[in-house]
């Protein structure tokens, strides 16, 4: 009697199971651990004049840590500003209403994010409410060519309104 068949039953059966954990892991992990069962959230909206590359779903953080998701992104039609929903975890209820919301990147080329700033007020967002101070997200690319085609100096729109810096005289 061989040996051989059960070994290769064994090995076609240790790679079935190493198979199926493989795809249990990756299940976990593109659920960032949730299983469709992860914390209540709460509504909160920001209004932005300029997303960048901002998707549904990308982190929002206090702190760089997060506390929640983008849920949505719609263009209002009358002001046409990007309003965005931001599924906060309940357990950040109490953020102040003088919070402040801004589109950041991950680096240099990273992923963007939503970051924010909680104020001071006694007073807090509630759920739905609006936060008021956004920034929006800066286009590196935009900025890099304003600062090559205008020589390295500051385009004129830049120093509107500005008065042009006094010059020193050389002294005798």
């Amino acid at each position: 009697m061989s040996l051989r068949g059960p070994r290769l039953e064994f090995a076609v059966g240790a790679f079935l199971l190493l198979a199926l954990a493989s795809l249990l892991v990756l299940a976990i992990a593109s659920t960032n651990g949730k299983w469709g069962f992860g914390h209540a959230t709460y509504p909160l909206k920001a209004r932005f004049t300029n997303l960048g590359q901002l998707r549904p779903g990308a982190p929002v953080k206090i702190g760089g840590v997060g506390i929640g998701n983008v849920g949505a992104i719609i263009l209002d039609p009358v002001k046409l500003d990007a309003v965005v929903t931001l599924d906060i975890d309940s357990r950040y209820k109490d953020l102040p209403a003088d919070t402040s919301a801004s589109i950041l990147t991950g680096g240099l080329l990273g992923d963007s994010y939503i970051g924010l700033q909680p104020g001071g007020d006694t007073q807090n967002l509630k759920p739905g409410e609006e936060i008021a101070f956004t920034t929006p997200a800066v286009d590196l690319i935009q900025m890099v060519g304003k600062y090559m085609f205008s020589g390295g100096k500051p385009a004129a729109s830049d120093n509107a309104g500005q008065s042009p810096a006094p010059t020193e005289k050389p002294t005798p």
